[in-house]
């Protein structure tokens, strides 16, 4: 699909760009009204609040170093300087670059770790995100879950609405529905034959769950409880996101849409053998946070098409955090400040839409 690369600097002040194929077939690129200016790797690079006309916003991540990534974009006809820095697991450091970026960016965005989940209409906070989130005393501090309950419910609306992927008894895998719960009741909603795979991909334990009211009874028992483990019990954090252990396989196979975090979906893929070359065949993947050996990898997999909510920055996908980082730091709104209203306008006004991409 396309993506845009400034040829020069002095272009990003016209708003202006070179359109670049990738290898991929475009099916539906994103409206975006945005450029990009990719980076080194090198850390330093200054860019402070106010009076700048370059805004600033980092994601602060539990993940892998591996995966960090610094672009300048444009969004909203400003200026943005959008940064990935993982901590590899490491809470300390998390903690430390809270401290050093407090006041200094326009928005910092929690990534490897939500600070809210929900289920039903209950919002739970989780123990360790909701405490390093009170150390940031001047910096907004978003982790997605704002505009992930509009913008991903718009995502399958907009993918129906457009004949792209129709989900009335399609059989779909989500991985994980406390971080997508809005995603989740689309699809209930809209008549996909829905497994939830929060007790597999998210405790280990191999089942996965049909029914929208035994999920919210189950959520409203153990979700206080859960919210109050170490994030790395329930979610991959550090060298883990580099790993793959095959697992529930069954529950692959059995899907045609298989949706929700990235991560937790590449945790457990299934592998290329003799038996099965190209395991998930045919499949839809609608996730986020993809980098280009990420689409690799699910292309030799087998996967025909891949759906991000997303826009692409120089072959990544950055996280809805970021987005909502983005957003707010455009308004310069506290997020509590913001509706679901106020987040579709900011959708609209971008021009925004699912990426969709052919793989096969």
């Amino acid at each position: 699909m396309p993506e845009i690369i400034w040829k020069s600097e002095t272009e990003m002040s016209h708003q202006t760009g070179r359109l670049l194929f990738t290898n991929e077939k475009p099916i539906a690129s994103p409206l975006f009204r945005t450029g990009v200016r990719k980076f080194p790797n090198e850390q330093g690079l200054k860019c402070s609040t106010g009076a700048s006309e370059m805004k600033r916003v980092v994601s602060v991540s539990l993940g892998s170093s591996k995966r960090d990534k610094k672009v300048e974009a444009v969004f909203f006809g400003e200026r943005f300087l959008i940064e990935r820095i993982g901590t590899d697991g490491d809470l300390r450091k998390f903690a430390q670059l809270l401290q050093q970026l407090d006041g200094k960016v326009d928005a910092i965005c929690f990534g490897g770790m939500d600070i809210w989940v929900r289920c039903g209409k209950r919002k739970y906070a989780l123990r360790e995100p909701a405490k390093l989130a009170k150390i940031v005393k001047r910096t907004p501090v978003v982790d997605g879950s704002g505009l992930k309950d509009t913008m991903e419910r718009e995502a399958v609306q907009w993918l129906q609405r457009n004949g792209i992927v129709d989900f009335r008894k399609r059989k779909v895998l989500l991985v994980s529905a406390v971080d997508r719960f809005g995603m989740a009741e689309e699809f209930w909603n809209l008549g996909a034959d829905l497994r939830v795979g929060d007790l597999a991909f998210g405790l280990g334990i191999p089942l996965l769950i049909k029914s929208q009211r035994v999920y919210e009874f189950l959520g409203s028992i153990f979700l206080p409880l859960i919210a109050q483990l170490p994030i790395s019990w329930i979610y991959p954090t550090g060298k883990k996101q580099e790993q793959i252990e095959p697992k529930f396989e069954s529950f692959y196979c059995w899907a045609e849409v298989i949706a929700g975090d990235f991560l937790l979906i590449r945790k457990h893929l299934p592998v290329s053998n003799l038996q099965f070359p190209v395991p998930l065949i045919g499949k839809i993947i609608l996730t986020n946070t993809t980098t280009k050996e990420d689409v690799e990898l699910l292309r030799q997999i087998g996967i025909s098409l891949l759906i991000t909510t997303t826009p692409e920055l120089d072959g990544r996908t950055f996280g809805t955090n970021v987005m909502e980082g983005l957003i707010i730091a455009h308004f310069q709104r506290r997020p509590e400040e913001f509706t679901q209203k106020d987040y579709m306008q900011a959708l609209k006004d971008l021009g925004w839409q699912p990426n969709v991409r052919e793989l096969v």
